[in-house]
């Protein structure tokens, strides 16, 4: 009998093996909090990620600073620390 794995991926390959650092940030006005993740590639691209909707691409950035602004301006707040890909052995 021949399975088929129905698990999607939880990301795009967008930055398949090249993140460099990943955050997460709430909205703390909604109960419970509505959380996106954001992810830094080593280009210092970044990437907003749904992970309500099997973390959907929500938008892309070519910098940080226009990733956190855009998450500021609709009142998210990042959760204090970062997840570095050099801290995660494979």
């Amino acid at each position: 009998m021949q399975t088929t794995d129905t698990i999607q991926s939880p990301a795009p390959d967008l930055v398949k093996d090249d993140w460099n650092f990943l955050e997460v940030w709430v909205d703390p006005m909604l109960s419970p909090p509505y959380i996106l993740l954001l992810l830094g590639d080593k280009t210092k691209g970044c990437y907003v990620f749904d992970p309500a909707e099997q973390y959907r691409l929500v938008k892309a950035f070519s910098s940080y600073e226009e990733a956190q602004l855009w998450l500021l301006e609709d009142e998210y707040e990042p959760v204090e620390g970062r997840l570095s890909s050099s801290e995660i052995s494979v």
